[in-house]
């Protein structure tokens, strides 16, 4: 199955949601270097391992 594809402002939401889930103590879901919670959470949306999808509404 294709990764589905976010635009701008889904993939902002995605990753600033998952920033604050990181910055009150979520395990972190990737290995990486990063210490500050906005870069990774970057990282794990780069990775592909978020659990999080996007509904959009009808048009």
């Amino acid at each position: 199955m294709a990764q589905q594809r976010y635009s701008r402002y889904e993939k902002a939401r995605i990753i600033g949601a998952r920033a604050l889930q990181v910055s009150y103590g979520a395990p972190v879901l990737t290995d990486t270097e990063e210490t500050e919670p906005i870069l990774i959470a970057a990282d794990e949306y780069d990775a592909g391992v978020l659990p999080f999808t996007v509904r959009r509404g009808e048009r």
